[in-house]
């Protein structure tokens, strides 16, 4: 059923499909045809990634879509490994890449895509976040990288500052703590 919502092209019914997605059903072909079709920043970022990243080559898939050129890939990548970080033991990360990958957002962020600046933002967060093995080097990221320009449209929404983000999880001793799948 969720194939068959996505491929209706509305952005709502594509949405749900990723809600209802059963990780079980879902191919690589499926998989990657979402993330080409996300014409929203919330069906590439948010929708896309929620299903991905349940995926058994969810960081492997990842990896492969922030070395694409399209923002829609891009972003999805960035967004993907923020969740997997969010909800995987660390354990089950690849610490030395995760570390790789943040000097990569580091460096490369201001010089991104629009929406590609946001989930390498949202990634730096993550990795201050959720891993206490790198939260240091995720605050020395973040003081590199200062505050990150993202156009959001007409909205209120804003852009967090990654060094203040991570400072407040570290003040409320919330380092390390995993959400829910």
């Amino acid at each position: 059923m969720a194939l068959e919502l996505y491929a209706t092209g509305n952005s709502d019914a594509m949405y749900f499909a990723a809600m209802i997605a059963d990780k079980t059903v879902m191919k690589k072909v499926d998989i990657q045809r979402w993330a080409k079709e996300a014409y929203w920043y919330y069906l590439s970022e948010h929708a896309v990634p929620s299903v991905v990243a349940k995926q058994n080559e969810g960081f492997e898939i990842a990896l492969k879509w922030i070395d694409k050129k399209e923002e829609n890939y891009t972003s999805a990548g960035w967004a993907t490994l923020s969740i997997i970080l969010s909800q995987k033991t660390n354990n089950e990360l690849d610490l030395p890449v995760i570390k790789r990958l943040l000097k990569r957002a580091e460096k490369e962020v201001h010089n991104s895509s629009n929406r590609t600046r946001y989930t390498m933002n949202n990634f730096i967060i993550s990795v201050g976040a959720y891993i206490p093995e790198l939260t240091s080097e995720a605050i020395k990221s973040a003081n590199k990288v200062g505050k990150v320009n993202v156009y959001m449209g007409k909205t209120s929404c804003k852009v967090p500052i990654a060094l203040d983000y991570i400072n407040k999880i570290v003040t409320m001793d919330r380092v390390g703590k995993k959400r829910k799948q």
